[in-house]
This record gives C-alpha cells, sequence and structure tokens, in this order.
C-alpha cells in the first residue's frame, strides 16, 4: 500500500490553561492536537510531519511528547531559531476564553516545506496572523498537488503590545483563498472574514458572531475566489458545510457528536481539522464525510486533559456508524 503522507503546519505553543472548571493544565498545544489525531487514525507505515518553529528550551519536552507515535516524524521540528509560542488560556465559560501570548514562534516559510511537497494534505492550524504566511501557501499550491486545509484561526488574531490575544478583521482574505482549498472557522471568525465597507460605531461595538442569514452569502463569496469547501463550526451544534454544485451554492448542517461531560475544550478546533485532513486521503471529494471525521476528533478532544482521548480509526468509525 502507498504510504500516505500529511504535513501539519503551525506552532507548538507551551499552553497554560485554567478550564471553565478552574482546573490548571500545562502542555503542548495547537499541532500536537493535530498530529496526534492523525497518527491515531493513520496506519504505522503512514507518516505525519510537524512543520513548526519552536524555543529550545521546550525541544526535549516536545520530542519525548511524540516519542510514543511512530508514524510522526519530528525531522521538520526546529529550534534553531530558539523562538516559540507561549500562551495563557483561561476559559470564561466552556467555549469562550481570554488568550495572552508572551513568547512568538518564527514564521514557517518555503524553506521549511520544500522538502514535503509529496505530502497528500498540508493542513495549516496558525493561532496568530503571522506563523503560516500567505507566501508558503502559495509556494505549495504552486509546487505540489497537495490539498490545502487552512484554519481562519490564524488570519483572524492579533496581538497587541501587552501581549493580549484579540480578533481582527481578515481584510486580505481575497488573496489567500485561491491558496486553500478547504477553509475551517467557527462563528466569530467568519464575523471577522465577512465585512462591510464602512460600520458606524455602535455597529462595531456589537460586532461579534457573523448573522446565520449572513453565512450562505460569504460562503458563496469564499467558494467563488477558490474554495473547494468551507466548514463553519457552531459548537454543540454541529458544522455547516458548504460547498458549489454547478455554480449553485449547497449547504448541509452536520450535527455534532454528543458527549456527556466536558473536560477541556482546548485543541478541538486543531483535531477538528485533522479529522478534515484524514477524511481528504480517503475520500477527496466528500465534504460531509470530512465534516464527520471533524466532529469525531473533536468531540473526542473534550474528553480529557491528555493526548490519550484520540481513539484509533477502528474506534472512531464505530463512532461514526453510531452517531451518522
Amino acid at each position: 500500500m502507498k504510504k500516505r503522507k500529511v504535513a501539519v503546519l503551525g506552532p507548538i505553543p507551551r499552553d497554560y490553561i485554567i478550564t471553565h472548571n478552574n482546573e490548571e493544565i500545562q502542555k503542548y498545544g495547537c499541532v500536537t492536537h493535530t498530529a496526534i489525531a492523525l497518527s491515531n487514525l493513520l496506519g504505522p507505515e503512514d507518516r505525519v510531519f510537524p512543520v513548526t518553529h519552536i524555543r529550545k528550551s521546550d525541544a526535549k519536552g516536545i520530542e519525548d511528547l511524540f516519542s510514543s507515535y511512530k508514524n510522526i516524524d519530528t525531522s521538520f521540528i526546529s529550534s534553531e531559531a530558539d523562538m516559540g509560542d507561549v500562551i495563557q488560556l483561561k476559559f470564561t465559560d466552556q467555549n469562550n476564553r481570554l488568550e495572552t501570548q508572551t513568547a512568538f514562534m518564527k514564521p514557517i516559510m518555503p524553506e521549511d516545506v520544500k522538502d514535503l511537497l509529496d505530502c497528500e494534505v498540508f493542513v495549516c492550524v496558525p493561532v496568530t496572523d503571522f506563523e503560516v504566511p500567505l507566501e508558503t501557501l502559495q509556494y505549495i499550491k504552486e509546487n505540489s498537488s497537495a490539498s490545502i486545509v487552512f484554519d481562519a484561526h490564524g488570519p483572524t488574531t492579533a496581538l497587541t503590545t501587552k501581549g493580549v490575544r484579540v480578533t481582527k478583521f481578515w481584510v486580505d482574505r481575497d488573496l489567500w483563498l485561491p491558496y486553500i482549498d478547504v477553509l475551517k472557522m467557527n462563528l466569530e471568525e467568519a464575523n471577522c472574514s465577512w465585512f462591510q465597507n464602512e460600520y458606524t460605531l455602535a455597529e462595531l461595538k456589537n460586532n461579534d458572531e457573523i448573522a446565520m442569514d449572513q453565512l450562505p452569502f460569504f460562503a458563496e463569496h469564499c467558494l467563488k475566489h477558490g474554495l473547494k469547501s468551507l466548514f463553519v463550526t457552531l459548537d454543540s451544534r454541529g458544522v455547516m458545510v458548504y460547498t458549489l454544485e454547478n455554480g449553485t451554492l449547497k449547504q448541509q448542517l452536520v450535527p455534532s457528536i454528543p458527549v456527556k461531560h466536558v473536560v477541556d475544550t482546548t485543541g478541538c478546533g486543531d483535531s477538528f481539522a485533522g479529522g478534515i485532513a484524514f477524511s481528504l486521503l480517503l475520500a477527496p471529494d466528500d465534504p460531509i464525510k470530512a465534516a464527520q471525521f471533524g466532529n469525531a476528533m473533536g468531540a473526542q478532544r473534550t474528553q480529557g486533559k491528555t493526548f490519550d482521548v484520540f481513539k484509533s480509526l477502528e474506534e472512531t468509525q464505530t463512532i461514526l456508524n453510531k452517531h451518522y
């Protein structure tokens, strides 16, 4: 069987987390969720390549974390620049949090991925706007036939000089869309990506989540600018999937997989992206299946503080068969 290869681009931040249950957790985040979710779904002969820049002080901890996942290749994790993310997350409820970032990674540039152009999928999970630049997506698209999955969390998040992580408008969105195949985001990020010609001050003050009746217009715009599919997550309700069929917008809600007790939602979006990427290897033209796999991995992520929450492909397929 042909070896399947997936690259995961983004930071591996040292996360300091206070959950909505007021529990304290310290762990490495972002790319780790995506890579380990994929590792559990893929076979031992397949390869997952995390691509990132980290601090030298985190190198051993990250290497140790990945050491038990034999299909994760850490050759593209570099501490040479000694620059990596450090983020503090305090959850105000199950889905919302206050974020502070005190250290910053070196951006992932074309040079970092030039030896990975034979990967079938590139999953980009930036958490801040500088981590995976447009230049890198352009390089991948122009030099490989891989599918590019991109999380809008990056370009809709910026840092103040106090280290506070804040949302921002993705004003140059249309420059990026031709170089993205699958775009995923939540309602707040969609709102940051669909903007008016001019706002009143009152509108800006109350500008949080995109209105549901605006989602189809936003989706159609994105799809006509290059996307193959758009996924907008709706927290516990599931995910809206948008595609174009013969020039006509198609939309479908894929319900979430219910969980009885949520322990920690950190990394759910990154895990969801891993599920999408895996599904693209199986059925590249089936976005509904991709949403189902995304929901499964996101639901698994909520079930504990460690990476042991991720299940094998066989176990995940059993969950999918039960709910879908």
